[in-house]
Order: structure tokens, then C-alpha cells, then sequence
């Protein structure tokens, strides 16, 4: 099991966003976190990386106990975990194979040679090996996407959490960037993804948790 929460609390600014939160993951499961704007879909997924503390209950993320989350713990916690975000949150000024390298030298990888060599894998698994040169803006949206993808693979997770991926990308290029995040699941990786479109359900079949009135109802 990669994770666990049970009767938990998810709260923002005093405002309670989710209650009796009860859930588990395991590997190799692709899991929909579904509704509206505003539901609690991103809240719950901050909760899984640390971002938002855990207000009540029990959680436990990769063997970590969200409630007694230290700060200094954080950065081990995240070497763990893939995370793809909906604005890809590249940076800018620095070309695709300089971002990877900036993740890779942040979380210890301490060899050039190793760093370079994995960046080379992961763009070659997201189909962008062609692109290590290249800035951000250079880029189409569907690929900058998978270079987030490629990004959140750096450290081989065993769980990847998406926030709404395919929100700006058209249907080819979410389409593309669904595949992906199936074939990561496939190789034994768990997913879990934010989406308020339902579309991808009948495309790539997964688990369904569906925010709504304050609850998470799981089908």
C-alpha cells in the first residue's frame, strides 16, 4: 500500500474543504479525483505531497505519517513522488534539459554523467529526446506537458499525482499526455489525477473518487 487515510480532515484558511476522508493506493492503480471547481480536488492532492497539512485524522503517504510531517522531511517524502501540475510551472529562462537538471541536482543526484544520462531516458520515455535544447516557450503546449511528465519521472516514483493535466491541451495533445500517464501506470506506478473531465474514463478505465458536499464517494 503507497497510501492510507482514514476519518481525515482537509482544511484551507480555517474553512474545512473535505471530511471523513477515508481512502488507500496501490501500486499500479489509476484513480480519478473528480468534480466541480472548488470540490477539494487540488486540496486533497497537496495533502499527498505535504503542501496542505492534515487537520484530523490518520494519514500515511509512502510510509510517512502525514499528521507528524516535518518540515525537514518534506524533501525525502518528494523524491518519492511525481508531480504534474496544471501550468507546468516551467522555469523559463532555462532550456528543457537545464530544468531536469536543476530537479536532479536538487534532490542529490551528485554526478553529471548520471544526471545527463537520465535526462536522456526520461525524454526519450515522454517521446521528446529531440528537445533537450530547446526553451519553454519554444514549445507547444502538449509538450511542454510531457516535459513536466518527464520531470516528475526523474526519480522513478511509485506514486504520481496529476492536477488536472489535460486542462489546456486540446484532444490530441491530452489524448497523448493520457496515454503517457497510463504506460507510467502500466510499468507499476500508481496515478492519481485531478480532472473535471470525465471523457478519459471510458478512454483509460481507473478508480473514481468523486468530491462532492464536503466528501469523497469512491466507485
Amino acid at each position: 500500500m503507497l497510501a492510507k487515510y482514514d476519518q481525515v480532515q482537509i482544511c484551507q484558511d480555517e474553512r474545512t474543504i473535505l471530511s471523513d476522508v477515508s481512502l488507500e493506493i496501490h501500486e499500479g492503480q489509476f484513480i480519478y479525483v473528480l468534480g466541480e471547481v472548488g470540490c477539494g480536488k487540488t486540496s486533497l492532492l497537496k495533502t499527498i505531497y505535504g503542501e496542505l497539512p492534515i487537520a484530523a485524522g490518520e494519514a500515511t503517504v509512502l510510509d510517512y505519517d502525514m499528521t507528524r510531517m516535518r518540515p525537514r522531511q518534506l524533501p525525502k517524502l518528494r523524491r518519492q513522488l511525481g508531480i504534474i501540475f496544471q501550468d507546468f510551472q516551467l522555469l523559463r529562462d532555462r532550456t528543457v534539459d537545464e530544468n531536469l537538471d536543476f530537479v536532479l541536482r536538487a534532490t542529490g543526484w551528485k554526478k553529471k554523467i548520471d544526471r545527463e544520462r537520465r535526462i536522456i531516458e526520461v525524454l526519450e520515455q515522454v517521446g521528446l529526446p529531440e528537445k533537450t535544447r530547446h526553451m519553454p516557450y519554444e514549445l507547444s503546449g502538449g509538450e511542454q506537458q510531457r516535459v513536466c511528465i518527464a520531470r516528475a519521472l526523474l526519480n522513478s516514483p511509485k506514486l504520481l499525482l496529476a492536477d488536472e493535466p489535460t486542462a489546456n491541451l486540446d484532444i490530441d495533445n491530452g489524448t497523448k499526455v493520457m496515454d503517457l500517464l497510463n504506460q507510467i501506470r502500466l510499468q507499476g506506478a500508481a496515478v492519481v489525477m485531478s480532472t473535471h473531465n470525465e471523457q478519459w474514463i471510458k478512454q483509460f478505465p481507473g478508480i473514481l473518487w468523486r468530491c462532492h458536499e464536503g466528501r469523497i464517494h469512491i466507485e
